[in-house]
């Protein structure tokens, strides 16, 4: 039932009930022969190849995902040759092509693998996402055959059409205090304004990136290099599982299927095409998040960088960037916005309307752990009615937040910060 040398009766000879109830695991739904098979084929092509293979995608495009699997299954190259043909290409080299594809995916041809795959999916919960679903992102289409084939998801399926209007923030895994700090502004920032911040799960930037927009309620969502069995990297496994819960884990690849270099680059092309822009915050001369940005530029997005210290060398590729492309200067979450195509807020921050008392009282409010007033009031010299009375019009103005175990910085307060008008 499995092997290069299967040929096919329906899909891996599989039968249409079966197809159906596969499918359903993994997309819910009613039964749809047609559509049944465009789903598992186009999942059985993700066990197939790997990320970004631009001769699948080509092929998959021209006679669609079930034709395409069929001729794999039967070796049957002439349908891809005149596919290539089709295209333009010439016979000479459309022939090599085709072998050279044939021969590379073949080696996977199992149906095995791809029941296997769908079962462990369904157990942990994990869905497929196609292009033909409503909120599948139109970003990918910037990447032409390279763009995904399926994707397979941790979360709700609706929140993909997010997407398009968030912003990618990527950067260094060995940031410094100060890539971190700026990371954790902008993404809560952009959480504060609706705005869903995308990442890739790393250590780093990425992480900060993805705490910041969960601490503020926002959404947000991560682009896995390897299958979503097992997350990665492991130490981020509680973050993670916390994107999933209030925004959604994507990746490429099954289960079972562990990340790679080569992976890594290939999901940093979905990160720039689904996004509205891209924000590198920090990335040494030859980090991959340079990857990223290059990829943002290709696919037409608007792409930012937060400038660092001269001297550090987790900022160097980001003067690389503001030297040789196109890219815009970040210092705000106002940047980004209007980075996007969005609006800078018409009253920007400032502490400067606030009075010396309500400045001081500003002054105490911590962004993480909530303080009571009679502390801000020994910590700031002030008396417990002063404080009392300067905390409601700070609430009011979005320089402080009441929580469960106190008061907290308000979002006005955080981008003051951010734009360096204040100590904290």
């Amino acid at each position: 039932m499995s092997g290069p040398g299967e040929r096919s009766e329906g899909l891996f000879r599989l039968g249409e009930p079966l197809v159906a109830e596969l499918v359903r695991k993994v997309r819910g739904g009613e039964p749809d022969a047609e559509a049944d098979a465009e789903a598992f084929a186009r999942i059985a092509w993700t066990v197939l190849v790997e990320p970004g293979d631009a001769a699948a995608g080509a092929f998959i495009a021209a006679v669609g995902a079930p034709r395409a699997l069929e001729a794999v299954l039967e070796d049957a190259r002439e349908v891809a040759v005149g596919a290539w043909l089709a295209d333009g290409v010439d016979r000479r080299r459309a022939e090599r092509e085709v072998a050279s594809s044939f021969e590379r995916w073949r080696l996977r041809v199992s149906s095995r693998s791809v029941v296997r795959a769908i079962e462990q999916a369904a157990r942990l919960g994990i869905g497929v996402a196609l292009p033909d679903d409503p909120w599948w992102p139109p970003g990918f289409a910037a990447l032409g055959p390279t763009a995904p084939i399926a994707l397979w998801l941790r979360g709700d399926a609706a929140l993909l059409a997010a997407l398009g209007s968030s912003i990618a923030v990527v950067g260094a895994r060995a940031a410094t205090g100060y890539g971190e700090h700026v990371a954790t502004e902008l993404a809560g920032g952009l959480a504060e304004r609706g705005i869903g911040v995308v990442s890739g799960g790393a250590y780093g930037i990425d992480a900060a990136a993805h705490r910041a927009a969960l601490a503020s309620d926002g959404f947000t969502a991560a682009f896995l290099a390897g299958g979503l069995d097992r997350l990665y990297p492991a130490g981020n496994d509680q973050l993670l599982t916390r994107v999933a819960e209030q925004g959604i884990l994507l990746a490429e690849v099954p289960v079972g299927v562990p990340p790679t270099r080569q992976r890594f680059l290939s999901r940093n092309r979905m990160l720039a095409a689904s996004t509205a822009a891209t924000v590198v915050v920090e990335a040494g001369y030859r980090s991959g998040s340079l990857n990223t940005a290059h990829h943002a530029l290709e696919a037409g997005r608007p792409l930012g960088v937060v400038p660092g210290p001269i001297t550090s060398p987790t900022s160097a590729g980001c003067h690389r960037l503001l030297r040789e492309t196109e890219a815009r200067c970040i210092t705000s979450v106002d940047d980004v916005v209007e980075l996007a195509g969005g609006e800078r807020s018409d009253a920007p921050p400032s502490f400067e309307r606030l009075d010396a008392v309500a400045m001081r009282v500003v002054d105490e409010l911590g962004v993480r752990r909530g303080r009571a007033a009679e502390e801000i009031a020994r910590s700031s010299g002030l008396t417990l009615g002063e404080v009392l009375a300067a905390l409601g019009p700070l609430e009011l103005d979005g320089y402080a937040r009441r929580v469960e175990s106190g008061w907290v910085a308000g979002p006005m307060a955080r981008r003051s910060v951010a734009s360096g008008e204040g100590r904290r």
